[in-house]
């Protein structure tokens, strides 16, 4: 049998450099076309280049981002240094650079939004409003507090987010605020429309879940002109209206998905009352999970109480410092499994499965209401945007200012990414994964000549990274 070698390929060590150079372009096109020199050279005048360090912090956190100390490590290659036209620093440069960031945000942010429409002449300014949480290293901050966290670890401080997006097709952040762990929906709101209001032509539409549908927050939008869509959520005057609701009288909406809607129409509002089979299913699937769940449960603690054992340890309370006699007892020794389901569909069961409800002080058909608020999940895909490709969480032990700095730097770098999208109708539907991963792949192989002289090799195009490339290209 004949055995084919592998060729060998000589590898000779050289003192050629391979740098990622695509997020560099990208960072440096659109800090050029939004004008962003201007922003932040007036907030720092001596030292290093306030503007060389944002686009390199920038460029690094849609390259790699890690950590500040990393980024410092990342940003002091000399070839990086020589691109961005600085000197060797040390890390705590960048540390007072995020502080400066969070002591002026409340001007930087708006010199932003008036870059941004002074860039584009929005024909529509209708708004998408949420907010999350990012969880919090450490307790020296106070804007550490415990609360709901969208992130699922209630055991760690956190802060709130919001964010104000420009509604489809635009799709561009255009606002961010942060507040305390512990403020909610209905609380932050006002901050996040407030802060971008000024730009928002009248009439047009701000688009926010219930978790912020107060009278209060619907007065402030209705007083400024403009109108909004939110969620409601249904309580018992709903009940009767559910009774009533005939799915022949009913308008079909998604024959695919069984969305029937009905309009109510009010003398200062609509309510846009909707029932679906696929979410009734999902729903009454979901509950019947929880049933077998707390029969299977209260099996546990009756065989516990018949045996005289203690409890399953996920029962008791955990915790050396509290001293506590309790005693159960269990419905199951009065009924049968089948009786016990029955009661616990009866209370877990509302008759509500399947209905949700709009609101607005437009007069939408039903089916426009219903596409322009499930398009509000534009923003929840900026959120997982900024938290697991921007990668802004977790937030480390910083001060507040630091804190702030950190949001707005990752605030900017979503807002390049959805700006790529913008002006690249080919980038439309790509995802942040995958935009970041095309930047890092083009790079700038430094080759060092016998005489010292330097030739500078671009590499691994394609096709998102080109689109950067010949955009700066065509601007310089």
């Amino acid at each position: 049998m004949k055995i084919t070698k592998q060729k060998a390929f000589p590898t000779i060590p050289t003192k050629n450099i391979c740098v990622s150079i695509g997020s560099i372009l990208a960072v440096q096109l659109f800090y050029e076309k939004l004008n962003f020199y201007d922003i932040f050279s007036k907030h720092k005048s001596k030292g290093l280049d306030l503007n060389s360090l944002l686009i390199g912090l920038l460029s690094y956190k849609l390259t790699e981002n890690f950590s500040i100390k990393e980024a410092g490590k990342w940003l002091n290659q000399e070839e990086i240094l020589d691109i961005l036209n600085l000197e060797q620093f040390h890390e705590r440069v960048l540390y007072r650079t995020l502080e400066l960031l969070g002591r002026n945000r409340e001007e930087i942010l708006s010199d932003i939004l008036d870059s941004l429409f002074a860039a584009y002449d929005f024909e529509e300014t209708d708004i998408n409003l949420d907010w999350t949480s990012i969880v919090l290293y450490g307790t020296k901050s106070n804007l550490g507090k415990y609360g709901y966290s969208r992130d699922h670890r209630p055991d760690k401080l956190q802060i709130t987010v919001g964010i104000s997006e420009l509604a489809d097709p635009i799709n561009i952040p255009i606002g961010v605020t942060v507040k305390k762990g512990n403020v909610l929906d209905l609380e932050h709101f006002s901050d996040t429309y407030n802060q971008v209001k000024r730009r928002l032509k009248k009439g047009s539409l701000i688009v926010f879940d219930k978790g912020a549908n107060t009278t209060e927050n619907i007065k402030s939008i209705q007083n400024a002109e403009m109108d909004y869509l939110t969620a409601m959520k249904l309580n018992t005057s709903d009940d009767k209206i559910i009774e009533k609701f005939d799915l022949e009288r009913a308008e079909l909406i998604d024959p695919e998905k069984g969305i029937y809607g009905i309009k109510i129409v009010k003398p200062r509002s609509i309510k846009y009352f909707y029932f679906s089979e696929s979410l009734q299913k999902r729903q009454l699937e979901a509950r019947a999970r929880a049933v077998m769940r707390k029969l299977q449960e209260a099996k546990e603690i009756q065989k516990a109480v018949i045996r005289n054992k203690k409890l399953p340890k996920k029962f008791r309370i955990n915790n050396e410092l509290i001293e506590i006699d309790y005693s159960f007892r269990t419905k199951l020794e009065e009924l049968s499994d089948e009786e016990a389901i029955e009661l616990l569909k009866a209370s877990l069961i509302n008759g509500r499965e399947g209905f949700f409800c709009l609101k607005s002080n437009r007069n939408l058909t039903l089916e426009d209401a219903l596409k322009i608020y499930r398009k509000k999940d534009s923003i929840e895909k900026i959120f997982h945007s900024l938290k697991n490709e921007i990668n802004i969480k977790p937030l480390r032990v910083w001060s507040d200012d630091c804190i702030y700095g950190a949001v707005i730097l990752g605030f900017i770098a979503q807002l390049f990414i959805s700006h790529e999208r913008y002006e690249f109708e080919e980038l439309k539907h790509t995802s942040t994964k995958f935009i970041k991963k095309s930047l890092k792949n083009l790079t700038l192989t430094i080759k060092f000549k016998i005489n010292g002289v330097k030739n500078y090799i671009f590499a691994n195009f394609d096709q998102i990274n080109s689109l950067i490339v010949a955009k700066r290209n065509a601007i310089t």
